[in-house]
């Protein structure tokens, strides 16, 4: 049985986010979603990417994150991990759609 690895790509204050993990699924939370086990190339020591060392940072020690359904732009599931990313959002390419404000049952 192959290990599945799941490219998460999704916004975060105004920049793109390109994260991959072992685990993504929907959460018992309404309108999110949890990725859990994020992957980290090993690189070399030699070359040092900035944005995988911001997003290993900014990820140091979280187990599991809830990513609201919203902000996601897309999930693939890929044959192996690659270099994880992050870019500016630019233009009206991905556009956050609006989510209505939820109303918990009143038991009515």
């Amino acid at each position: 049985m192959s290990k599945q690895i799941f490219k998460v790509i999704f916004l975060n204050d105004g920049q793109v986010f390109e994260l991959y993990a072992k685990q993504v699924y929907q959460s018992d939370l309404y309108g999110f979603i949890e990725v859990e086990e994020f992957l980290f190339g090993e690189r070399s020591q030699l070359l040092v990417d900035p944005a995988e060392e911001k997003l290993k940072s900014e990820f140091s020690g979280v187990r599991r994150s809830y990513i609201p359904m919203t902000a996601i732009v897309r999930i693939d599931e890929v044959e192996k991990e690659g270099a994880v990313k992050i870019h500016a959002s630019q233009g009206n390419k991905v556009t956050q759609l609006p989510l209505p404000p939820f109303k918990p049952d009143s038991g009515n």
